[in-house]
């Protein structure tokens, strides 16, 4: 899974394969704690971030929107 963003501590990652479902998400890690992302929608899927960590997840998500979308197919057409 490799790391596409780190920021104040937050490490963002995807899995890469044509395995993966839909819908395009992401994963963000916080220490322990960790979140899924649907990247369509810019919301928390699953996971137990703090609502501080939540909310800078959120943004760079809504800020970094088509890169994420762009990773998504690239990694799906393998």
């Amino acid at each position: 899974m490799p790391t596409i963003s780190m920021f104040y501590g937050i490490i963002i990652r995807m899995y890469c394969g044509k395995s993966e479902h839909n819908p395009p998400y992401f994963h963000a890690y916080y220490q322990d704690k960790k979140a899924v992302v649907d990247i369509n929608t810019c919301e928390i899927i699953e996971g137990d971030l703090s609502v501080r960590h939540s909310k800078l997840v959120l943004a760079w998500a809504e800020l970094h929107k088509e890169e994420l979308l762009a990773d998504w197919e690239l990694a799906h057409n393998g």
